[in-house]
């Protein structure tokens, strides 16, 4: 419970941080009401808005205020949508949850068979091509992968559609970027998890004994081996989340990362605060979760 609630508290000062940063951040360009109110906006207009907002209180005062509401939910009203900003996120959330956890789903349905692979099959041609794919994998940009699958199979083969949410085959491209670059990072780690768990004391032993190499693999070695790719996991599940703006901007896809860009171009400064508040949230959720799930895999953790 004490290593628990150690996380909980970390990730209560984590929020506060973020919630300080932004706040400061969307006050870096002058007063709000230079963007919520009109050129010709009179003065009067000007203090009774500033009045009834708390814009006409001192800046501690008015962070205070801003972290209220966000306790209580309120994120503000979009200026260009002129509603609130909550109603806006529910309905942009389900999208990207849905290409998070299907690129998510991806990574490890095609990162932890092929780590397994390599480990088992170290200086095998297995093992090289595995482990050139997933370089390839890490070093080719997201953006530029995303437009060649799209060119190829949505443009030249039109096996799928070019962009925009539309039916089971538009995920197929974007989850397959997201995912991709994840998965290898997921080849790579549990490649090298496994390979020291191979040479330990206890698997000799296991081996020695006749017991049989999948269980070895997948009952003696695995857990020991998981430490590194569940950490690698929970920042996987963060990253396609954030990683989806670039990703959701170039298909269309509309979710919370297509709403940053819209809130940029627009200067929809609420929306584009919700978002990286939302965003900050599920990132530090996911770590947060992983470390429930380190005192599950290995108890000793309990005590660090």
């Amino acid at each position: 419970m004490r290593f628990l609630a150690r996380r909980l508290f970390a990730t209560v000062i984590t929020l506060l941080v973020v919630t300080l940063v932004v706040f400061f951040l969307s006050r870096m360009g002058g007063d709000p009401r230079l963007v919520l109110l009109s050129d010709d906006a009179t003065q009067q207009q000007w203090d009774s808005f500033g009045e009834a907002h708390g814009l006409d209180k001192p800046v501690v005062v008015q962070y205070w205020i801003y972290t209220k509401k966000i306790v209580r939910g309120d994120l503000g009203n979009s200026t260009l949508q002129r509603r609130p900003v909550r109603e806006i996120l529910w309905e942009r959330i389900p999208n990207s949850f849905q290409l998070a956890m299907t690129a998510f789903a991806f990574s490890l349905i095609v990162g932890i068979p092929l780590g397994v692979l390599a480990a088992t099959r170290r200086g095998g041609w297995w093992d090289y091509g595995v482990r050139a794919a997933a370089v390839f994998g890490d070093s080719m940009p997201g953006f530029w992968v995303a437009l060649m699958l799209m060119f190829v199979f949505a443009v030249k083969l039109e096996w799928v559609p070019v962009a925009r949410k539309d039916g089971w085959e538009s995920f197929i491209l974007p989850t397959v970027v997201l995912g991709w670059g994840a998965a290898a990072g997921q080849i790579r780690l549990l490649r090298s998890s496994l390979l020291e768990v191979f040479g330990s004391e206890y698997v000799t032993l296991a081996r020695a004994k006749g017991v049989s190499e999948r269980k070895v693999i997948w009952k003696h070695a695995m857990r020991n081996a998981l430490i590194a790719p569940i950490t690698a996991a929970g920042l996987t599940l963060a990253g396609v989340i954030t990683g989806a703006i670039i990703v959701e901007t170039i298909f269309s896809w509309p979710g919370l990362g297509g709403l940053a860009i819209e809130a940029v171009n627009n200067s929809d400064y609420a929306v584009l605060q919700g978002v990286m508040i939302l965003i900050t949230v599920m990132y530090i959720m996911a770590n947060l979760v992983v470390d429930f799930i380190y005192v599950l895999v290995d108890p000793r953790i309990r005590l660090g």
